[in-house]
Parts: C-alpha cells; sequence; structure tokens
C-alpha cells in the first residue's frame, strides 16, 4: 500500500478503493485502518465512490512518534487536568494530516466519515477546513466537551486499568488483551472470528503498542469544539450506538446539537462497534448525507 508526505516528518499509508465521488475513512484510538469493513467499503463504492481509508499517526504503518513513551501520569493528567497534559500533538494536527493526505491525492473537496477518534479528527477537519469537507459523518464520537461522551461508569469498573494499560508486547498476549477490550466495548452483534481475524492481521502489521497512548492524551489534551462546531454548514450526519459505554451516547446526541441542521441516527442494537446487520444502513445513511451535499451544490 502506498504513503503519503501528509505533513513534516509525517506519513500515512493508506489504501484507496474504486473510482467516483472521494469519500475519506478516518479510523478511531489505537486502531488501523483494516477495521473498517470491507462490507461498507464495497457498499460505498458500490453507490460511486472513491473510498479511501488510512492509517492515522501512530498507528499501523504510518509514522511513529519518536521519543520516551507516555508516562501514567501524562494519561491521567490529560482526562484529569488537561492543561497539565504533555500531548505529543492534539486533533488538531491529527486533522491536518487528512488535510495533507487530500492534497497528495488531488482532491479538491471530499466527503469524511469517522468513527470514535476518527470521528474527531472529523469534526476538527471540517472546522479548519471548511472548503476541503462536501460532508461530514461522525459516527460514536464526541464534541471534545469533558461532561458529555464520557466512558459509562458501568464500563470503568470493569476495566479500569484495561484503558490506561499499554498493550503487551508478545504476540499472544497482545491478541488476547485486545479481544477482551473489545468484547468489552461491543455490543450484541459481536462476532469473535470476525474481530479476531482483524486483530490478528493488526498485530501482523505492526509491533507498535505506545502509539495508541499518544492518541489517548492528544484526545484529552484537545480543546472543547462545541463553539466551532456551530459554524459547520456542510451536510452532516451523527450515528451512535445507545449501547455504547466507552463514548456515551450523549456525545453524539451534543454533537448533532451543535452543527446546525444536522441529522442524528441512533442505533439501539449498538455499541462502540460497527455491528455487520447495519452495516447496510449505515451506508445508506451516509449516501444520503453526501447527497445532500450534491443537492446544495447544484442549487
Amino acid at each position: 500500500m502506498p504513503r503519503a508526505l501528509v505533513s513534516p516528518g509525517i506519513e500515512l499509508e493508506y489504501e484507496v478503493f474504486g473510482e467516483g465521488d472521494p469519500l475519506y475513512l478516518i479510523m478511531g484510538l489505537n486502531t488501523q485502518m483494516i477495521a473498517w469493513p470491507r462490507e461498507l467499503i464495497d457498499d460505498l463504492v458500490e453507490r460511486g465512490y472513491q473510498v479511501v481509508r488510512m492509517d492515522n499517526r501512530d498507528i499501523g504503518l504510518s509514522t511513529k512518534t519518536s521519543g520516551p513513551p507516555p508516562l501514567r501520569r501524562d494519561v491521567l493528567a490529560s482526562v484529569v487536568r488537561p492543561s497539565r497534559a504533555k500531548p505529543d500533538y492534539l486533533i488538531a494536527d491529527m486533522a491536518a494530516d487528512i488535510a495533507g493526505l487530500i492534497d497528495h491525492l488531488g482532491h479538491s473537496a471530499v466527503h469524511v466519515v469517522g468513527a470514535s477518534m476518527g470521528g474527531m479528527i472529523a469534526q476538527q477537519l471540517t472546522i479548519d477546513h471548511p472548503d476541503r469537507v462536501k460532508s461530514l459523518c461522525s459516527i460514536m464520537s464526541t464534541t471534545g466537551r469533558k461532561t458529555v461522551g464520557r466512558v459509562h461508569p458501568a464500563l470503568l469498573r470493569k476495566m479500569p486499568s484495561t484503558l490506561l494499560a499499554v498493550p503487551p508486547r508478545e504476540r499472544e498476549q497482545r491478541i488476547e488483551f485486545a479481544m477482551r477490550t473489545l468484547r468489552m466495548i461491543s455490543g450484541p452483534h459481536y462476532d469473535a472470528a470476525r474481530i479476531r481475524a482483524i486483530v490478528e492481521e493488526s498485530v501482523a502489521r505492526s509491533t507498535d503498542t505506545i502509539g495508541g497512548t499518544r492518541q489517548l492524551i492528544a484526545i484529552g489534551a484537545s480543546p472543547d469544539r462545541t463553539a466551532q462546531l456551530r459554524s459547520v454548514t456542510c451536510p452532516t450526519l451523527v450515528i451512535h450506538g445507545l449501547k455504547d459505554q466507552l463514548v456515551m451516547p450523549n456525545g453524539g446526541i451534543a454533537t448533532a446539537r451543535a452543527i446546525r441542521h444536522s441529522r442524528l441516527l441512533m442505533f439501539p442494537d449498538m455499541a462502540h462497534d460497527l455491528p455487520l446487520p447495519r452495516l447496510a444502513e449505515i451506508a445508506e445513511a451516509i449516501d444520503q448525507n453526501a447527497a445532500r451535499a450534491t443537492t446544495a451544490h447544484a442549487a
């Protein structure tokens, strides 16, 4: 797969599917681009989109930040006292990476779909580069306001150490660590065999275990986007699962409230995952939202 120099010292690994109207898929915290379901990608390609997915910085095959690994207290500071956090970068820098990829691929403007942290990046990209975003879809994400989109207390009790832990380096232990984590945040359509295949491929692609921690600090240290989201005018779709305990549904509700004329789609059987039985509906909703951009431009 190709790599693009998107900013000084930062290269993103990316993959392109199909031809047509460009649509970028931005994945979430500590998750490689291969986690985007191929069923969703194939559906979008059939609908006439050129789908681009990428590894964010510090994950997969994209550039890793050099220097000593973050300390546990750095992670805690980013959550409890962001002003004292020591991030290597912020969500805005990751959004600038995507803008650089858009330039590299020669696209003037694109549809953007982001999941979890990817939704935060997509929101920031739309705020900072409104002329480059035709439509926005924010999935299981939040605004950055500390009072919404928090981890549910019940989940926090189950996995307090897991949320802050650095994954083990040994292959089988790392796979089991990821499987336990993903099972805790997934909904009723969790498919262990399907998830294991993605996890095993992810571990084979990259042995890095620090990048996700740096990304987590970037999330905590980044400012609230609520006020800036009120300036977003492109067609916006917000998708959230009612069973999501990692980013509680009020994060999605707050996002939809902040963006005027946005549409909110909530699934009762979805948690912090992209369940196979809902992928067709998600693709249809993304397509309808993107069509609003085409209609608005034609008008």
